[in-house]
């Protein structure tokens, strides 16, 4: 009798434990306390492992390579002496390092009282990534062999005007009249959210739809003759046609455009930084080595090297 008197002052959750002890075990490995709950939750919730790990290797890498390529870019850049590659070189930088803090901190986008930090990271990473964007195309319209100041501030200007309005538009949806811009949940539809991305979409589709247009038209020699310049336009006008579509979709309420959606996002924060280095910057890198290859020849025949060449 003592016993029961004893077990009925117990309180509920002990007698659940004392009735099942392996509940313990099972509830610690649902929360991974072996990783803690910090890290548990960085890592495997919101979009899922897979998702935070692939976004954050892969920025993660090609910050990596920049710093591995630092000191060889510096040496080329301040030799070439180009304004506009000096300044996209160093933008491509800033927005690299945005990008890598916005896959490495994704778990914010599901996390109550991050809304703020995570919406102001997203929209200044999504905003450089656009300059970024917005420059290469303002590049492609001035010419193959666009440089100097002039050009620089042209770029730089069409570029900053259409950011400006861009940062406006989406601040005002964000903190103004509360639209989740960044937060994505198939949970709770937002039939503005999705307009206003189907008119971004829009919008970038028809540009790239129009150089395409361009480069199979009379028009065609007032664009860049490289054949990286075309690939790229290709795979953004694939990459924003299947964004715009999958916008279409979630704003009729069908959720399979939800994952497509999301398969366009990690698309872009993954490769699309690589992509405009290997289109924009790649080639006036080998195109410096093949010039100081030149130099290192001519002085070498200027200094007779070759002379036995004839004999």
């Amino acid at each position: 009798m003592r016993a029961l008197e004893e077990i009925s002052k117990l309180p509920i959750s002990a007698i659940t434990q004392l009735q099942n002890p392996n509940s313990n075990s099972s509830s610690t490995l649902q929360h991974g306390p072996v990783l803690g709950p910090q890290l548990y939750n960085w890592l495997f919730q919101c979009h899922g492992f897979l998702h935070n790990f692939f976004l954050i290797v892969s920025s993660l890498l090609f910050v990596l390579y920049l710093a591995f390529q630092a000191k060889r870019s510096f040496f080329k850049l301040s030799n070439g002496r180009s304004s506009i590659m000096i300044a996209y070189y160093g933008c491509l930088w800033i927005v690299s390092l945005l990008n890598l803090a916005w896959c490495c901190f994704q778990a914010w986008e599901c996390t109550p009282g991050k809304e703020v930090p995570w919406n102001i990271l997203s929209l200044f990473t999504t905003s450089g990534m656009l300059f970024l964007e917005v420059s290469l195309l303002a590049f492609l319209f001035q010419g193959n062999y666009a440089s100097g100041s002039e050009a620089l501030t042209r770029t730089f200007v069409v570029s900053g005007l259409i950011l400006g309005l861009d940062i406006l538009l989406k601040a005002i949806y964000l903190f103004g009249f509360g639209v989740p811009l960044f937060i994505d949940s198939s949970d709770h539809p937002h039939h503005v959210k999705w307009g206003l991305w189907v008119v971004h979409r829009l919008v970038l589709t028809a540009v790239y739809g129009l150089i395409l247009f361009m480069y199979h038209s009379k028009w065609r020699e007032r664009l860049p003759a490289r054949p990286a310049f075309y690939k790229y336009i290709i795979i953004m006008f694939t990459l924003n046609a299947m964004s715009l579509f999958a916008c279409g979709l979630l704003g009729n309420g069908a959720s399979f455009g939800f994952w497509l959606y999301g398969a366009t996002i990690v698309c872009y924060h993954a490769f699309y930084l690589p992509l405009i280095y290997l289109t924009f910057l790649a080639d006036f890198f080998q195109e410096e080595d093949l010039h100081l290859e030149n130099v290192y020849y001519s002085e070498m025949k200027d200094a007779g090297f070759f002379d036995g060449d004839w004999e």
